[in-house]
């Protein structure tokens, strides 16, 4: 496989740094807003059964398997936090969509020097909302299958031990098509195409969702994860993405 799980996460760090730039700080309030309100209300909601779902997960476990109790249960939480994880940032990213399209389309221009086809009046913006929920729907459908055969293996006795461990590996991938795939529809690639060249630099497409994942699960560093893996995942496509010669083919 092509890349580098330690040059992807370095496209996080490098999107924090972008957050802090005086004239991106504007791009960054409502996508940070959002993400801010979306989690801790969701955190707020959840939080008491957290430690249910933990036990009746464990209750799960065979008592000829009671000896491993002390290994499965960190992966129990691991396997909450993945799941509740991705799904209040599929859920802030859904309604941010538009708002996070364009702080990566200011960040692309910051980068580049040159301009996006992109929104630039609130009017135009609110234009881009159906077309944004649209894009954000595909995600949805392209995550269901997967999501389905990890719950099938979660449920199977002895082989649902590594259940945990593929729920972070999806969500992982996951972030890492959710906020690529922004500059990649700002400059009008598809769908497909984004996923093909995903593809073509794994390694270092999922290095850059591993820690945006590993980010969602991190209380206060998950309140700002959202514009700074916007602005990461930008630099990662006019860096390296945006060279692709597949791209040449869609």
């Amino acid at each position: 496989m092509r890349g580098n799980l330690i040059h992807g996460a370095e496209y996080l760090a490098k999107g924090f740094q972008l957050i802090t730039q005086p004239g991106l700080r504007l791009f960054v309030i409502i996508p940070l807003l959002i993400n801010i309100a979306i989690f801790a209300l969701l955190l707020t909601l959840t939080f008491q059964q957290f430690a249910q779902w933990i036990d009746d997960l464990m209750a799960w476990l065979p008592s000829w398997l009671e000896f491993l109790r002390w290994v499965v249960w960190p992966l129990t939480v691991i396997f909450v936090l993945a799941i509740s994880s991705y799904l209040f940032s599929t859920i802030a990213n859904l309604i941010a969509s538009p708002f996070n399209g364009l702080l990566a389309e200011k960040v692309e221009e910051r980068l580049t020097g040159e301009p996006v086809n992109g929104p630039e009046t609130l009017a135009q913006l609110l234009i881009m909302v159906p077309k944004s929920f649209a894009r954000e729907l595909q995600k949805i459908l392209y995550y269901l299958p997967w999501a389905l055969l990890a719950l099938v293996i979660t449920f199977i006795p002895v082989v649902n031990i590594i259940s945990p461990v593929l729920w972070f590996l999806l969500g992982s991938w996951m972030m890492s098509i959710q906020y690529c795939d922004l500059p990649m529809d700002n400059n009008q690639h598809s769908f497909k195409a984004m996923k093909t060249v995903l593809g073509q630099h794994r390694l270092t497409s999922s290095g850059f969702g591993m820690i945006v994942m590993a980010g969602t699960m991190i209380p206060l560093v998950n309140f700002v994860i959202m514009p700074a893996a916007v602005c990461g995942a930008t630099v990662y496509w006019v860096e390296k993405l945006k060279q692709s010669p597949s791209l040449q083919q869609h």
